[in-house]
């Protein structure tokens, strides 16, 4: 009798210990919004230090919030981006959709970049966890921002941007998964200078395939004109023989 209620108290213990984790969790109060900005400027001008301090468990909504507020930055610059470019109300229908889509998309894909992240440091011998590579995916999302502004540059642009994450993927091999500078440069380099040709050879092509187009598109519009010329010809003849007879 004794154990059964000894086994009782422990269930209900165990179950209450559940349940606060829960809440403590799912409790947005306990995420300091107003951090956000800090935290990114941190991460940007002292990567060494914010990564060598960074905790590397404690859940996934803060990483998730941060990250999810970098695509929101991100979306507006793509907006701002979109309306200088763009009609208004084109550039209005793009901004509305950046600020919507791109902070889901980063949340979702998240989880597979870190997917991703965890797979490399695993096989360059790190002894981390899945959250831990995502925490560190997360923060890293801090440069979005920049990569987005450079985006604007046609080929630079995506090269700069890869230079850039490369560099604090590496700062978060060393700081957090104790792995070999030179390893990590060697890794997340030739990954990077891969992704580089990998884009700039999308872009050019991109291009290419938009030249040909304007250029086809300005021959149609030649002969369109000079079919038009034929056409109003062809009408005065016919006035002027119907005025002979």
């Amino acid at each position: 009798m004794c154990a059964e209620r000894l086994e009782h108290r422990e269930s209900r213990a165990s179950t209450s210990e559940q349940l606060e984790e829960r809440e403590a969790i799912v409790d947005s109060k306990s995420i300091d919004f107003a951090a956000v900005p800090g935290t990114a400027i941190r991460v940007l001008t002292s990567p060494a230090s914010f990564f060598r301090e960074m905790p590397k468990s404690g859940g996934y909504v803060e990483p998730l919030v941060f990250m999810a507020a970098m695509g929101v930055v991100g979306g507006v610059i793509q907006a701002v981006i979109a309306l200088l470019h763009l009609h208004a109300v084109a550039a209005a229908g793009m901004g509305v959709s950046a600020i919507v889509v791109v902070p889901i998309a980063v949340a979702i894909f998240g989880f597979v970049g870190a997917a991703v992240l965890f797979a490399i440091w695993k096989v360059m011998g790190s002894q981390e966890s899945y959250e831990t590579a995502y925490r560190c995916g997360a923060y890293i999302s801090a440069v979005t921002p920049i990569t987005t502004l450079l985006g604007i540059l046609p080929y630079a642009g995506i090269v700069v941007a890869l230079a850039i994450t490369t560099y604090y993927l590496v700062v978060a091999s060393v700081e957090v998964h104790k792995l070999p500078a030179q390893k990590a440069w060697m890794v997340f380099g030739i990954i990077g200078a891969l992704l580089a040709l990998s884009n700039v050879g999308a872009q050019f092509a991109a291009r290419k395939a938009a030249s040909r187009f304007e250029e086809n598109a300005k021959v149609l519009q030649q002969q369109g004109e000079e079919m038009r010329k034929s056409a109003d010809e062809l009408k005065k003849q016919l006035e002027r023989m119907g005025k002979g007879r």
